[in-house]
Protein backbone atom coordinates (compact mmCIF):
# COMPACT_ATOMS: atom_id res chain seq x y z
CA UNK A 1 0.00 0.00 0.00
CA UNK A 2 1.38 3.41 -0.93
CA UNK A 3 1.78 6.28 1.51
CA UNK A 4 -1.34 8.48 1.34
CA UNK A 5 0.28 11.82 2.25
CA UNK A 6 -1.72 12.57 5.36
CA UNK A 7 1.09 14.47 7.08
CA UNK A 8 4.79 15.30 6.85
CA UNK A 9 5.70 13.25 9.92
CA UNK A 10 4.27 10.14 8.27
CA UNK A 11 6.08 10.92 4.99
CA UNK A 12 9.41 11.08 6.81
CA UNK A 13 8.71 7.88 8.73
CA UNK A 14 7.73 6.07 5.53
CA UNK A 15 10.90 7.15 3.74
CA UNK A 16 13.12 6.11 6.63
CA UNK A 17 11.41 2.77 7.24
CA UNK A 18 11.44 1.87 3.53
CA UNK A 19 14.87 3.40 2.87
CA UNK A 20 13.64 5.50 -0.05
CA UNK A 21 14.14 9.09 -1.18
CA UNK A 22 11.46 11.73 -0.72
CA UNK A 23 10.22 11.60 -4.28
CA UNK A 24 9.74 7.80 -4.42
CA UNK A 25 6.55 7.60 -2.30
CA UNK A 26 5.00 10.15 -4.68
CA UNK A 27 5.75 7.83 -7.60
CA UNK A 28 4.20 4.93 -5.68
CA UNK A 29 1.14 7.05 -4.89
CA UNK A 30 0.64 7.93 -8.55
CA UNK A 31 1.09 4.32 -9.66
CA UNK A 32 -1.17 2.74 -7.06
CA UNK A 33 -3.77 5.43 -6.46
CA UNK A 34 -4.00 6.90 -9.98
CA UNK A 35 -3.15 3.75 -11.97
CA UNK A 36 -0.38 5.48 -13.92
CA UNK A 37 2.83 3.89 -15.12
CA UNK A 38 6.24 5.22 -14.10
CA UNK A 39 7.01 5.89 -17.76
CA UNK A 40 3.87 8.02 -18.04
CA UNK A 41 4.74 9.94 -14.86
CA UNK A 42 8.31 10.77 -15.90
CA UNK A 43 7.20 11.73 -19.41
CA UNK A 44 4.56 14.09 -18.05
CA UNK A 45 6.99 15.63 -15.58
CA UNK A 46 9.30 16.38 -18.49
CA UNK A 47 6.42 17.89 -20.44
CA UNK A 48 5.26 19.98 -17.46
CA UNK A 49 8.72 21.36 -16.86
CA UNK A 50 9.11 22.19 -20.54
CA UNK A 51 5.83 24.14 -20.38
CA UNK A 52 7.17 25.99 -17.34
CA UNK A 53 10.36 26.90 -19.19
CA UNK A 54 8.36 27.98 -22.23
CA UNK A 55 6.15 30.21 -20.08
CA UNK A 56 9.19 31.94 -18.63
CA UNK A 57 10.62 32.50 -22.10
CA UNK A 58 7.30 33.64 -23.56
CA UNK A 59 6.74 36.16 -20.79
CA UNK A 60 10.15 37.71 -21.43
CA UNK A 61 10.00 37.81 -25.23
CA UNK A 62 6.40 38.32 -26.34
CA UNK A 63 3.83 41.03 -25.70
CA UNK A 64 2.24 40.52 -22.31
CA UNK A 65 -0.60 43.03 -22.20
CA UNK A 66 -3.79 41.78 -20.60
CA UNK A 67 -7.23 42.80 -21.88
CA UNK A 68 -7.82 44.81 -18.73
CA UNK A 69 -4.57 46.71 -19.25
CA UNK A 70 -3.44 46.04 -15.69
CA UNK A 71 -0.68 43.75 -16.95
CA UNK A 72 1.65 45.50 -19.36
CA UNK A 73 4.99 43.73 -19.91
CA UNK A 74 6.16 44.16 -16.33
CA UNK A 75 8.45 41.14 -16.46
CA UNK A 76 10.45 42.52 -19.37
CA UNK A 77 10.76 45.90 -17.65
CA UNK A 78 12.21 44.25 -14.55
CA UNK A 79 14.47 41.93 -16.54
CA UNK A 80 15.95 44.77 -18.63
CA UNK A 81 16.20 47.45 -15.95
CA UNK A 82 19.79 48.70 -15.55
CA UNK A 83 19.65 49.06 -11.75
CA UNK A 84 19.88 45.88 -9.66
CA UNK A 85 18.73 45.89 -6.04
CA UNK A 86 20.81 42.90 -4.89
CA UNK A 87 22.30 41.06 -7.85
CA UNK A 88 21.60 40.17 -11.46
CA UNK A 89 20.57 36.68 -10.31
CA UNK A 90 17.92 38.12 -8.01
CA UNK A 91 16.66 40.38 -10.78
CA UNK A 92 16.38 37.38 -13.13
CA UNK A 93 14.55 35.34 -10.49
CA UNK A 94 11.95 38.04 -9.94
CA UNK A 95 11.45 38.77 -13.64
CA UNK A 96 11.02 35.08 -14.49
CA UNK A 97 8.38 34.59 -11.80
CA UNK A 98 6.59 37.66 -13.15
CA UNK A 99 6.95 36.41 -16.72
CA UNK A 100 5.35 33.01 -16.23
CA UNK A 101 2.47 34.50 -14.25
CA UNK A 102 1.92 37.22 -16.87
CA UNK A 103 1.53 34.46 -19.46
CA UNK A 104 -1.31 33.11 -17.35
CA UNK A 105 -2.91 36.54 -17.00
CA UNK A 106 -2.71 36.96 -20.77
CA UNK A 107 -4.42 33.63 -21.40
CA UNK A 108 -1.25 31.73 -22.31
CA UNK A 109 -0.22 28.17 -21.51
CA UNK A 110 1.05 27.49 -17.99
CA UNK A 111 1.28 24.71 -15.43
CA UNK A 112 -1.03 25.13 -12.44
CA UNK A 113 1.55 24.53 -9.73
CA UNK A 114 -0.49 24.05 -7.68
CA UNK A 115 -2.90 26.65 -9.15
CA UNK A 116 -2.95 28.99 -12.13
CA UNK A 117 -2.93 31.95 -9.76
CA UNK A 118 0.45 30.80 -8.44
CA UNK A 119 1.81 29.54 -11.76
CA UNK A 120 4.83 31.86 -11.87
CA UNK A 121 6.49 30.80 -8.63
CA UNK A 122 7.84 27.32 -9.29
CA UNK A 123 8.90 28.11 -12.89
CA UNK A 124 10.67 31.29 -11.81
CA UNK A 125 12.41 29.55 -8.93
CA UNK A 126 13.39 26.28 -10.59
CA UNK A 127 14.48 27.65 -13.97
CA UNK A 128 16.74 30.19 -12.25
CA UNK A 129 17.97 27.71 -9.64
CA UNK A 130 18.77 25.10 -12.29
CA UNK A 131 20.75 27.64 -14.29
CA UNK A 132 22.77 28.81 -11.28
CA UNK A 133 23.63 25.35 -9.98
CA UNK A 134 23.73 23.40 -13.26
CA UNK A 135 21.12 20.91 -12.03
CA UNK A 136 20.17 18.17 -14.54
CA UNK A 137 16.57 18.02 -15.71
CA UNK A 138 16.01 14.61 -14.10
CA UNK A 139 16.86 16.03 -10.66
CA UNK A 140 14.42 18.88 -11.27
CA UNK A 141 11.77 16.30 -12.19
CA UNK A 142 12.41 14.54 -8.88
CA UNK A 143 12.07 17.89 -7.11
CA UNK A 144 8.73 18.44 -8.83
CA UNK A 145 7.56 15.14 -7.36
CA UNK A 146 8.68 16.31 -3.92
CA UNK A 147 6.72 19.51 -4.54
CA UNK A 148 3.68 17.46 -5.48
CA UNK A 149 3.91 15.54 -2.22
CA UNK A 150 4.07 18.81 -0.30
CA UNK A 151 0.98 20.05 -2.14
CA UNK A 152 -0.94 16.83 -1.46
CA UNK A 153 -0.49 17.26 2.27
CA UNK A 154 -1.25 20.97 2.26
CA UNK A 155 -4.41 20.34 0.25
CA UNK A 156 -5.60 17.69 2.68
CA UNK A 157 -4.68 19.51 5.88
CA UNK A 158 -5.45 23.10 4.83
CA UNK A 159 -6.15 24.21 1.25
CA UNK A 160 -4.41 25.23 -1.95
CA UNK A 161 -7.36 27.30 -3.24
CA UNK A 162 -7.69 31.04 -2.79
CA UNK A 163 -11.48 30.73 -2.61
CA UNK A 164 -11.07 28.50 0.44
CA UNK A 165 -7.98 29.74 2.25
CA UNK A 166 -7.01 33.08 0.74
CA UNK A 167 -3.81 33.83 -1.15
CA UNK A 168 -1.78 32.09 1.56
CA UNK A 169 -3.28 28.88 0.22
CA UNK A 170 -2.20 29.58 -3.37
CA UNK A 171 1.04 31.55 -3.44
CA UNK A 172 1.90 30.27 0.03
CA UNK A 173 1.60 26.65 -1.03
CA UNK A 174 3.53 27.27 -4.25
CA UNK A 175 6.34 29.03 -2.38
CA UNK A 176 6.51 26.17 0.12
CA UNK A 177 6.67 23.66 -2.74
CA UNK A 178 9.44 25.63 -4.44
CA UNK A 179 11.45 26.06 -1.25
CA UNK A 180 11.29 22.35 -0.48
CA UNK A 181 12.36 21.59 -4.05
CA UNK A 182 15.43 23.81 -3.74
CA UNK A 183 16.57 22.15 -0.52
CA UNK A 184 15.98 18.69 -1.98
CA UNK A 185 18.07 19.46 -5.08
CA UNK A 186 20.93 20.79 -2.94
CA UNK A 187 21.11 17.54 -0.99
CA UNK A 188 19.27 18.70 2.10
CA UNK A 189 17.97 16.21 4.63
CA UNK A 190 14.29 15.39 4.99
CA UNK A 191 14.16 17.58 8.08
CA UNK A 192 15.73 20.47 6.16
CA UNK A 193 13.27 20.10 3.28
CA UNK A 194 10.30 20.11 5.64
CA UNK A 195 11.81 22.94 7.68
CA UNK A 196 11.95 25.03 4.49
CA UNK A 197 8.25 24.33 4.00
CA UNK A 198 7.47 25.34 7.58
CA UNK A 199 9.45 28.58 7.36
CA UNK A 200 7.77 29.50 4.09
CA UNK A 201 4.30 28.92 5.54
CA UNK A 202 5.18 31.11 8.52
CA UNK A 203 6.20 33.90 6.13
CA UNK A 204 3.05 33.63 4.00
CA UNK A 205 0.50 32.98 6.76
CA UNK A 206 -2.61 35.15 6.63
CA UNK A 207 -2.21 36.55 3.10
CA UNK A 208 -5.63 37.40 1.70
CA UNK A 209 -6.94 36.87 -1.83
CA UNK A 210 -8.23 40.23 -3.12
CA UNK A 211 -8.06 40.26 -6.94
CA UNK A 212 -8.92 43.63 -8.46
CA UNK A 213 -11.98 43.33 -10.73
CA UNK A 214 -12.00 39.62 -9.96
CA UNK A 215 -9.12 39.06 -12.38
CA UNK A 216 -6.03 37.06 -11.43
CA UNK A 217 -3.76 39.97 -12.29
CA UNK A 218 -3.42 42.54 -9.49
CA UNK A 219 -1.95 41.89 -6.97
CA UNK A 220 -1.50 38.28 -8.06
CA UNK A 221 1.36 38.76 -10.51
CA UNK A 222 3.64 40.71 -8.17
CA UNK A 223 2.82 38.31 -5.34
CA UNK A 224 4.26 35.50 -7.47
CA UNK A 225 7.53 37.41 -7.58
CA UNK A 226 7.62 38.10 -3.84
CA UNK A 227 6.71 34.46 -3.11
CA UNK A 228 9.62 33.32 -5.30
CA UNK A 229 11.95 35.46 -3.20
CA UNK A 230 10.51 34.03 0.02
CA UNK A 231 10.97 30.49 -1.30
CA UNK A 232 14.67 31.16 -1.77
CA UNK A 233 15.15 32.87 1.59
CA UNK A 234 13.38 30.01 3.37
CA UNK A 235 15.56 27.45 1.60
CA UNK A 236 18.71 29.34 2.59
CA UNK A 237 17.59 29.48 6.22
CA UNK A 238 16.59 25.80 6.32
CA UNK A 239 19.86 24.63 4.75
CA UNK A 240 21.70 26.36 7.59
CA UNK A 241 19.72 24.24 10.08
CA UNK A 242 17.89 27.22 11.55
CA UNK A 243 14.89 25.63 13.24
CA UNK A 244 11.39 26.81 12.30
CA UNK A 245 10.46 25.99 15.94
CA UNK A 246 6.84 25.21 14.99
CA UNK A 247 6.82 21.80 13.23
CA UNK A 248 5.71 21.76 9.62
CA UNK A 249 2.50 19.80 10.29
CA UNK A 250 1.46 22.35 12.90
CA UNK A 251 2.26 25.17 10.47
CA UNK A 252 -0.06 23.59 7.91
CA UNK A 253 -2.77 23.22 10.54
CA UNK A 254 -2.34 26.90 11.41
CA UNK A 255 -2.74 27.79 7.74
CA UNK A 256 -5.96 25.81 7.63
CA UNK A 257 -7.27 27.48 10.77
CA UNK A 258 -6.46 30.95 9.46
CA UNK A 259 -8.13 30.14 6.14
CA UNK A 260 -11.29 28.94 7.86
CA UNK A 261 -11.54 32.06 10.00
CA UNK A 262 -10.81 34.47 7.15
CA UNK A 263 -13.81 36.55 6.10
CA UNK A 264 -15.40 35.69 2.77
CA UNK A 265 -14.55 39.07 1.28
CA UNK A 266 -10.86 38.14 1.56
CA UNK A 267 -11.19 34.84 -0.29
CA UNK A 268 -11.26 35.50 -4.06
CA UNK A 269 -14.58 37.35 -4.02
CA UNK A 270 -13.06 40.73 -5.03
CA UNK A 271 -15.05 42.35 -2.22
CA UNK A 272 -12.24 43.33 0.15
CA UNK A 273 -8.64 44.47 0.34
CA UNK A 274 -7.19 46.02 -2.81
CA UNK A 275 -10.31 45.12 -4.81
CA UNK A 276 -12.39 47.34 -2.52
CA UNK A 277 -10.22 50.44 -2.89
CA UNK A 278 -11.51 53.40 -4.92
CA UNK A 279 -9.13 52.61 -7.76
CA UNK A 280 -9.92 48.91 -7.55
CA UNK A 281 -13.63 49.60 -7.82
CA UNK A 282 -13.10 52.00 -10.74
CA UNK A 283 -11.11 49.35 -12.60
CA UNK A 284 -13.81 46.80 -11.88
CA UNK A 285 -16.48 49.06 -13.39
CA UNK A 286 -14.34 49.69 -16.46
CA UNK A 287 -13.71 45.98 -16.99
CA UNK A 288 -17.44 45.25 -16.57
CA UNK A 289 -18.28 47.82 -19.23
CA UNK A 290 -15.70 46.28 -21.57
CA UNK A 291 -17.24 42.86 -21.01
CA UNK A 292 -20.73 44.18 -21.79
CA UNK A 293 -19.51 45.89 -24.95
CA UNK A 294 -18.00 42.62 -26.14
CA UNK A 295 -21.32 40.77 -25.88
CA UNK A 296 -22.90 40.02 -29.27
CA UNK A 297 -25.84 42.20 -30.27
CA UNK A 298 -29.21 40.53 -30.01
CA UNK A 299 -31.21 40.35 -33.23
Amino acid sequence: MSFLFEDFKGWKTYCESHNVQLFEPVIEYEVQQKQRTEEFIWANLENAYNVMKDAVQTGLTEDMTSRSGMINNGAKKVYNHPVTVLSREFQVLISRALAAKEVNSCMGRVVAAPTAGASGIIPGVLVTFQELHDIPDHKIHEALLVSAGIALIMEKRASIAGAVGGCQAETGSAAAMASGAIVYCLGGTIDQVFNAVAITIQCMLGLICDPVAGLVEVPCVVRNASAAAIANSSAQIALANVNAVIPVDECVEAMGEVGQSMETRYKETAMGGLAATLTGQAISKRVLIQDIEMLPDEE
